[in-house]
């Protein structure tokens, strides 16, 4: 018997499979079942353009099974068999692939594929086997043939007995290593596990033996084994049943069947698409935030699947990063898989895709917002802070994607809204969305800036977030209003007749303003006489872009540089401490120094601003009690 030898390029393309080209040994399973389902799949074209052949789908199946004691794993399929001309062709030379030679010569009927599109996987067998036996006898052949290989060395092909159309692959599993355990791949457990993760949409059921106990006939007692055989996969996947079969019910039961969370889903979407590229997906969003959610170490994206075979567990081309939190699935027959069916080539059908699921995902969201408002903001709250990064991300790319659902606390409704709801309650004078911002709600709402526009029956926005100013600047202005901080230095109020005086006032004493800026050097841009301010004697406003809360983000990030606000100290001249201002400034200038210094602390410490020295501001206190 002379043993034949791989084609050279061949031989090397199976050496860097075995060592390369598959990241999980385990994928060899689902390689050799994807082909045995392949195989049938051809059966069933022939007996469409056949009246001769009755396929009847009960006599079309594949069995896994396992013998520890002989080291053997066997894959059995009762599917269309291989000739020898076949078995040379397909099995010995690498990447020839009789699956896409067939598939050329017979258009898809019937909603039926094959996966095979390269003919690499049988090898991937070699990772897990020293010595790969392929018994096949082709449909309608009298004959059978054996093909056996122990590796890149090279293969024989004989004659053997077969009575049934079909193929039975052996695989010689390796002894174990010191760092390589391959028992696994002949326990039970472990490849009904392999199975159910890689293989259970097959069409086709994949039988295994399960092994038991039972008490024994006429004994209550004693116990006795016995072996039963089972199907182990689901074979018709939930996604491709309509959608007036399916129940909420069936919907939760799968989110918990795939992991896809310990919580109850709050919505899911079940597309199922057949314009410019066919798939199937159903998608979820969650109740809750996952533990690691905010860490590098969550991974997101949907679960790949090509007709039915798992392709990748987490395929983030599919997600925007904004709606990373949603979890589920995607079946396509039409996506171009690389060699060893594990990535995906990006290519317009990918890209068309995740473009859908994106538009789909919105919809959702904005349905749950309109109809189910609770359930939307037990969403936000988990999940809102990643819809901003979104906005901020990319330099305000997705903004308009986004901005419709995002929501901030309102000072006049005591609850979440949305912008567009902001924006259609403004009085028609108010030229502003105006926000306020701060660690808590409860400190926002003792900051002495929001007086003079909650005076003036103005809705603020309360952003406690981090990233809430800074998405905000990337949208600029929703529905042609700009966004307007309250510490801003002009807030586009129109002054009234006691504003007017105050700013004769402020003129009046433009010296002692002048005085106390110098006091305080560079810590400040100027001092000057409040507008906003109603009954607390001083706060901080700032100029510019950059705000006071921004300042504190910046500084408080790694390797943060020295990031400074243009501040500026506004007194109240209608307060009693102006007064006392006016009378230091007029007989002791050393103590109206006293007196700013007291007051730019203050200011400082309402906007929750560390105090550089506090031991000369506890020393500053002592001064005024003396």
């Amino acid at each position: 018997m002379a043993k034949k030898q791989f084609k050279a390029e061949s031989k090397r393309l199976l050496e860097m499979m075995i060592n390369s080209i598959y990241t999980q040994r385990e994928i060899f399973l689902r390689e050799l079942i994807s082909n045995a389902s392949d195989a049938i799949d051809k059966m069933y074209y022939k007996a469409l353009t056949d009246e001769q052949i009755v396929f009847d789908k009960e006599n079309y199946y594949v069995k896994v099974t396992a013998d520890k004691a002989n080291r053997t794993l066997t894959i059995t399929d009762t599917g269309i068999g291989m000739t020898k001309e076949e078995l040379e062709n397909n099995l010995g030379v690498i990447a020839k692939s009789g699956s896409l030679a067939f598939k050329k010569e017979n258009e898809q009927k019937d909603g039926h594929n094959i996966i095979g599109q390269f003919g690499v996987g049988f090898y991937s067998a070699f990772m897990v086997a020293d010595v790969v036996t392929v018994i096949s006898k082709a449909f309608g052949s009298d004959e059978a043939f054996k093909w056996e290989s122990k590796g890149a060395d090279g293969y024989t092909v004989v004659p053997f007995e077969k009575e049934s159309a079909g193929t039975v692959i052996t695989l010689k599993i390796k002894p174990n290593t010191e760092d390589d355990n391959y028992d696994e791949y002949l326990e039970e457990y472990r490849l009904r596990a392999i199975v159910k993760k890689y293989s259970d949409f097959i069409r086709y059921p994949i039988k295994m033996d399960a092994k038991g106990q039972r008490p024994k006939e006429g004994s209550e007692e004693e116990l006795e084994e016995y072996t039963e055989e089972q199907t182990v996969n689901s074979m018709v996947p939930i996604w491709r049943k309509n959608k007036s079969e399916l129940t909420q019910e069936d919907y939760d039961n799968f989110y918990a069947e795939k992991r896809y969370g310990f919580d109850k889903p709050l919505k899911h979407v079940h597309i199922s698409a057949d314009g410019a590229v066919v798939y199937n997906a159903i998608m979820f969003i969650p109740e809750n935030t996952p533990f690691d959610y905010y860490t590098k170490e969550y991974e997101k994206g949907l679960e790949l699947y090509s007709n039915g075979v798992l392709i990748m567990n987490k395929c983030a081309d599919l997600l925007p990063d904004y709606f990373g939190f949603v979890k589920g699935m995607v079946d396509s027959e039409d996506l171009s898989l690389n060699i060893s069916r594990e990535m995906l080539q990006h290519d317009r059908q990918l890209t068309l895709i995740a473009k859908n699921i994106k538009s789909k995902i919105k919809g959702a969201l904005q349905s749950l917002l309109k109809d189910e408002r609770e359930k939307y903001e037990q969403f936000y709250t988990a999940f809102g802070k990643q819809l901003k990064y979104g906005v901020y991300s990319d330099y305000g790319t997705h903004k308009d994607v986004l901005q419709d659902l995002i929501m901030f606390y309102s000072s006049a409704e005591k609850k979440l809204v949305t912008l567009d709801e902001y924006v259609s309650r403004m009085p028609e004078e108010q030229k502003y969305i105006y926000y306020a911002s701060g660690e808590s709600i409860e400190r926002i709402e003792k900051l002495p800036q929001t007086e003079i526009v909650s005076d003036k029956g103005y809705e603020i926005l309360y952003f406690t977030d981090d990233i809430d100013e800074f998405a905000i600047k990337m949208i600029m202005s929703y529905k042609e209003k700009e966004f307007k901080s309250v510490s801003s230095g002009d807030l586009g109020i129109e002054p009234d007749a006691d504003e007017q005086s105050s700013a004769e006032e402020e003129s009046e004493n433009k010296d002692l303003f002048e005085h106390m800026t110098a006091a305080l050097g560079d810590k400040v841009k100027s001092v000057r006489a409040s507008k906003r301010l109603k009954t607390h004697p001083v706060c901080l406003s700032t100029e510019g872009e950059l705000t006071i809360e921004m300042e504190k983000i910046l500084k408080a990030m790694p390797n943060a540089q020295d990031v400074k606000a243009d501040k500026v100290l506004e007194i109240n001249i209608n307060h009693e401490v102006f007064q006392s201002l006016k009378d230091a400034y007029a007989t002791d200038k050393e103590k109206l120094n006293l007196y700013t210094s007291l007051l730019y602390h203050q200011a400082l410490l309402i906007e929750g601003l560390p105090i550089n020295d506090p031991v000369e501001f506890t020393n500053d206190i002592c001064k005024i009690m003396v």
